[in-house]
């Protein structure tokens, strides 16, 4: 039975999930169109839309990881038995990954600067979307996500960016802190507060 927790509590306990740490189960298709109905609730200036998703399931998983290992090899033909298993896995560590592609572009009144975090606000809220349901998540980019040979193969066309391989299955392991910030390393105050 899950235990229902504040936004805030959520917030002050939020962890990712490294992707070769997670497992089956992972969400069913209504289950992932909720999480994505959920992703795409985010600030939009002149409602562009300018992302959209790619999602990976079942064995395409596998297909597209061989593909990645055979293109990362013939760009690195030295690489380690340990790197070449890594390459094979990329999209089969957990049970499901979504792409975040942004589809930014000029535009007479909206900055593409807007329309990329636009795109970024898509990837964390599908984080938490996932939390949300139950599930482990992890927000990845990954050489792929920034090499032009390997976007016709996960589905990303011309003039299109990934934001993030949002990869969500369940937690093989407990999730650990790491450190954060302390807020005088990173605030600025102007003015009385």
């Amino acid at each position: 039975m899950k235990t229902e927790i504040s936004l805030r509590d959520y917030l002050a306990t939020r962890r990712s999930i490294p992707a070769f740490q997670m497992g089956e189960p992972g969400p069913d298709r209504a289950t992932v169109e909720a999480m994505l109905t959920l992703a795409s609730r985010v600030p939009d200036h002149g409602k562009l839309t300018p992302w959209r998703f790619i999602v990976y399931r079942g064995e395409e998983r596998a297909r597209i990881s061989a593909a990645l290992a055979k293109m990362a090899l013939e760009a690195k033909p030295d690489l380690s038995e340990e790197m070449i298993k890594v390459e094979n896995t990329r999209l089969t560590r957990a049970p499901v990954v979504v792409a975040v592609v942004s589809k930014a572009a000029p535009h007479v009144k909206v900055p593409e600067w807007e329309q990329l975090m636009s795109a970024g606000a898509v990837c964390l809220n599908l984080v938490m979307a996932a939390n949300a349901h139950g599930f482990s998540s992890n927000w990845l980019t990954e050489w792929y996500a920034f090499d032009e040979r390997a976007h016709p193969l996960l589905g990303i066309e011309p003039g299109e960016k990934v934001a993030g391989f949002i990869h969500i299955g369940t937690a093989q392991v407990p999730p650990t802190e790491r450190p954060r910030p302390a807020l005088s390393d990173i605030v600025t105050w102007v003015g009385d507060v």
